[in-house]
């Protein structure tokens, strides 16, 4: 990882994907509106639960369980945001 403000615009990268994608989902099938909008939802709460853990490591003084904490975190948010977009296609993969 190079720092932690590229860890940041990463983490809000990918949520404006997962809104993108909501978005166009939400123009091709408003029907599923609501459905749409809670995954939109969630995506935020992860946004919100990422940074604060991005801001508050464990043991800030020692580099090395840093690093393994920001490795651990990379890894929880591409977990994290790969379910909601395994979520979103499910929803759009529904008649």
């Amino acid at each position: 990882m190079a720092n932690l403000r590229q860890l940041k615009k990463e983490i809000d990268y990918i949520l404006e994907e997962v809104v993108f994608d909501c978005d166009m989902a939400m123009c091709f099938q408003p029907s599923k509106e609501k459905e749409i909008f809670e995954v939109m939802q969630e995506a935020v709460s992860v946004r919100n639960n990422l940074y604060s853990k991005a801001m508050n490591p464990a043991e800030p003084h020692n580099r090395s369980l840093v690093r393994k904490h920001y490795a651990a975190l990379r890894a929880e948010m591409n977990d994290a945001y790969g379910a909601l977009f395994e979520k979103l296609s499910a929803i759009n993969g529904k008649k």
